[in-house]
């Protein structure tokens, strides 16, 4: 059995860990916990929300190690093989001391209970790594997935400005370790299939994308896990089993992001973070919006491809690419196929997904001359949470008509979908505040939301209107200006 290896390695620290007993539903949070007794990670939400159980997670990367702030409570132990875990005892300064980090939290007073302490300085500490100055905006995002209930955040605020300037990111203990840390995960990289188990519970990483296909057509049935930010609630919340567990974030072919002359495609397991600044190159409209999904670790660790395929009513992803006329890659033992995003939808928990098949890729066409692009999130809480109602919206104009409307919805329905008839009243028609507000009218004919406890129907339905009345609001002043020489 050459080809295949039994046991999950990693570093956790400076420690070398191989584990043979590991199971699907295995959490790093409890591994490091109970297992290792390595405390300072805390267990708030046991959800991905609170940011307590903050860890560094590098993984290689073009030849070098990229950490990133993950969740330990969602994040599964089969899924770290051949990366470096860093938690909160790694910490120190130059002196062996207390981190700048950790002193500035000390001198500006930024802890109170302590509890979510440590996850805020893990975050804190990979923003330093990566931007030893930041603006309040950059610190605002590194603190969007720590919730602190103590401090009212201002003086965490104020030793992170002040951490800018107690230390040299390249002197960092972690900095000057790097280039043996990768060394090291690459000599772990064998290329093998990996399987591990405890008891009935068994975790699979294929090998490639080849060996990939063939796990999924011996285990059809098999809980494909990427990034697990949905299927981690699955089991911390739901109590679900999800063996076999497929893992297939480490497959480099499934990371690539990849620009043509006329498309940008994105491999399903790119994570937000990945994907960001090509598509905020791409399709300038969404870096806002791209923002407001989840807090910085669960961009970390969900996926472009994972948001999709669990085919979520409410999914950040699918109503912006649907309106981009984005197209999914399938792909199994069989071979591959094309189908436009928003055919994969057929109706509440089913999808156009047949057995042994899975997303490998998101194709989006590129902008064209003349039209106009929006995406809009409505939520109870500006960051990290999840969605009431997002719209995608891409109108073409040329000669001062509408040519062309995409309008598609999340959270209106029991899929993202397409108003049909607000794009009706739009098609051919003047490119005037008069059609967008018939179109409005008509977006309450294309849905009948239902009432949660994020967002009334009656709620739901005001909000839509109100969103296309938004984006005439906020793109035809300018157009209108431009067709007047104004």
């Amino acid at each position: 059995m050459g080809h295949l290896r039994r046991e999950i390695r990693f570093l956790l620290n400076g420690e070398d860990v191989r584990l043979e007993t590991v199971g699907a539903q295995d959490t790093l949070l409890d591994f490091l916990r109970i297992s290792k007794r390595l405390t300072g990670t805390k267990e708030g939400c046991a959800e991905g929300d609170c940011g307590a159980c903050t860890v560094l997670v590098g993984r290689l990367a073009e030849g070098s190690v990229q950490y990133e702030t993950v969740n330990a409570c969602i994040r599964f132990l089969a899924s770290l093989d051949g990366c470096h875990v860093v938690t909160i005892e790694h910490l120190r300064g130059a002196d062996g001391g207390l981190h700048p980090v950790q002193q500035a939290m000390v001198d500006a007073h930024g802890s109170q209970c302590g509890f979510c302490t440590p996850g805020i300085v893990m975050s804190l500490y990979a923003l330093w790594m990566e931007t030893p100055a930041p603006s309040d905006a950059q610190i605002e995002t590194a603190l969007q997935g720590n919730l602190c209930r103590c401090t009212g955040y201002e003086p965490i605020f104020k030793a992170a400005r002040a951490a800018a300037a107690s230390g040299d990111p390249a002197a960092d203990p972690l900095a000057l370790e790097r280039a043996d840390v990768a060394a090291w995960l690459e000599a772990l990289n064998d290329g093998r299939r990996v399987e591990v188990c405890k008891g009935e519970d068994r975790a699979i990483l294929p090998a490639s994308l080849a060996d990939l296909s063939k796990v999924l057509a011996e285990h059809p049935d098999a809980t494909i896990v990427a990034g697990a930010t949905d299927v981690g609630l699955w089991v911390t919340k739901l109590m679900k089993p999800i063996t076999p567990a497929v893992f297939i974030g480490h497959l480099s072919e499934l990371r690539e992001i990849k620009r043509s002359g006329s498309a940008l495609k994105i491999g399903a397991s790119v994570s937000y973070s990945e994907a960001e600044a090509a598509l905020r190159a791409a399709f300038p409209h969404l870096e806002n919006y791209w923002r407001r999904i989840a807090g910085w670790q669960v961009r970390n660790m969900g996926t472009i491809g994972g948001n999709i395929a669990n085919g979520s009513p409410i999914g950040d992803v699918p109503p912006v690419f649907i309106a981009l006329g984005a197209k999914l890659q399938l792909r199994s033992a069989e071979g591959s196929r094309m189908l436009p995003l928003e055919d994969y939808f057929v109706a509440y928990g089913k999808q156009d997904l047949r057995a042994g098949e899975f997303v490998e890729a998101v194709e989006l066409p590129l902008v064209q001359a003349g039209v106009h692009h929006a995406a809009y999130k409505v939520s109870k809480r500006r960051d990290e949470d999840i969605t009431a109602v997002a719209v995608g919206l891409s109108v073409a104009v040329s000669e001062g008509r509408i040519a062309q409307a995409r309008i598609a919805f999340g959270g209106m329905a029991a899929t993202p979908k397409r108003a049909a008839k607000a794009e009706a009243a739009l098609v051919g028609q003047p490119f005037a505040a008069e059609s967008f507000e018939a179109a409005a009218l008509a977006v309450g004919e294309d849905f009948q939301p239902l009432s949660d406890w994020r967002a009334t129907a009656q709620y739901r339905s005001l909000v839509a209107a109100n969103l296309l009345r938004r984006f005439w609001a906020e793109q035809g002043a300018g157009e209108i200006a431009k067709l007047e020489g104004v």
